[in-house]
């Protein structure tokens, strides 16, 4: 089976789109054309250089026709992946293929939510599940609730320990303008917040905003010639596990581990290599899963690593550095926005949270019920 070619592809253009909540009839389209526009300043492209178009959306039913009226562009190629918040990580795969492929040149990747600020008949339809609809689950916190507990029940681990999550999270945004929380946050704050589904309580669970980015990616060896540092494609790796959180096998382990197998023997590195890691958060039990998962610690110790501040700014591991969906911003799907904070520390533009000497940066994509995961490393000029 033929594989991705380590370096292959950059990611030369990256934006986000308005954040937080936007002004009454916005629609996501506009949205992800503002990003787009965006992105192709930020690489000194044009919409006209786009010949391939990657959309994913929560909202709309065919988002990658929609923009491409909106935009008036033709592409060549072209894809509507929804696997939740994974899918803009599965594209930049996808992309690269088809520039390896010889199919396109110039690949647009995006995503929008006006999830926020949309009337509940324009939010994401609801889904009815064979095995737990006529349950009335409380979804999708009530199904991270469920890994939460059984991972405190076999590993020990606390509500402190989750409540470690968000405080660093929120520490981070603190130090970014853009991000939606803007007050400091405690680990007895979190603990006392109104509880939503066992053990979550408010704090725990993700923002709800507008918003959305895109990514601009091209061959590696064009993008040495345009306006900024090209953040290379050193490894892709994907897994899907099972749809309904009834249907996940274990819930303490996630697919996170074959993503990143795969991820990081593309790339040739060990987690040893990594500068900055950008997390899927929309509850505070999954940077635990993942960091686990991933191999940044032994399975069943992610509470006890992310204690005493180990991933807030000034810890031993940088993770989540525009402040995650817990405290920036989480429209609907997240992993647009994992891209675009990696390639900006990659360059260097990320002001007071700026990770030092950043080389690797590794991006984590989580979509479903802890369902579908996509890990992708990308590595500065050096890291080649």
């Amino acid at each position: 089976m033929k594989t991705l070619k380590r370096g292959g592809a950059a990611i030369v253009g990256v934006a986000e789109s308005q954040l937080g909540e936007v002004a009454p009839g916005v629609s996501p389209i506009d949205m992800m054309a503002q990003a787009t526009r965006r992105a192709l300043d930020d690489c000194g492209l044009q919409l006209k250089d786009i010949d391939a178009v990657f959309v994913a959306s929560n909202q709309a039913r065919m988002p990658t026709q929609n923009l491409c009226e909106y935009l008036s562009l033709r592409p060549r190629i072209f894809e509507s992946t929804n696997i939740g918040g994974a899918s803009s990580l599965t594209q930049l795969a996808h992309a690269q293929a088809a520039l390896e492929a010889g199919l396109c040149e110039t690949a647009l990747i995006t995503y929008a939510s006006t999830q926020r600020s949309a009337s509940r008949a324009m939010a994401a339809p609801v889904e009815q599940f064979f095995y737990e609809t006529s349950y009335r689950p409380l979804l999708p916190v009530g199904a991270y609730a469920l890994a939460a507990s059984r991972h405190m029940y076999e590993y020990g681990t606390t509500r402190e320990h989750l409540a470690e999550v968000a405080v660093a999270a929120r520490k981070w945004a603190l130090m970014n303008p853009v991000a939606w929380e803007k007050e400091p946050l405690t680990i007895e704050q979190v603990l006392k917040a109104r509880r939503v589904s066992e053990p979550f309580g408010t704090r725990d669970c993700c923002l709800v905003n507008d918003g959305g980015g895109a990514v601009i990616v091209t061959s590696a060896e064009r993008a040495k010639s345009l306006k900024k540092a090209p953040a290379f494609v050193l490894g892709v790796g994907e897994e899907m596990s099972h749809r309904n959180i009834s249907c996940m096998p274990d819930f303490t382990r996630t697919a996170a581990v074959e993503s990143s197998t795969r991820a990081y023997a593309m790339a040739g590195i060990s987690v040893k290599d990594v500068d900055v890691v950008e997390l899927y958060d929309c509850f505070t039990i999954t940077p635990i899963l993942f960091l686990e998962d991933l191999g940044f610690c032994p399975k069943g110790e992610g509470g006890r690593f992310v204690s005493n501040g180990h991933i807030a700014p000034g810890g031993g591991l940088p993770v989540n550095t525009t402040g995650g969906g817990l405290s920036y911003c989480h429209p609907g799907h997240y992993g647009i926005l994992l891209l675009v904070e990696s390639v900006r520390q990659l360059r260097g533009e990320c002001g007071a949270r700026q990770v030092k000497d950043c080389e690797i940066a590794l991006a984590h994509g989580n979509g479903g019920v802890l369902s579908t995961q996509c890990t992708v490393v990308l590595g500065s000029a050096a890291a080649l």
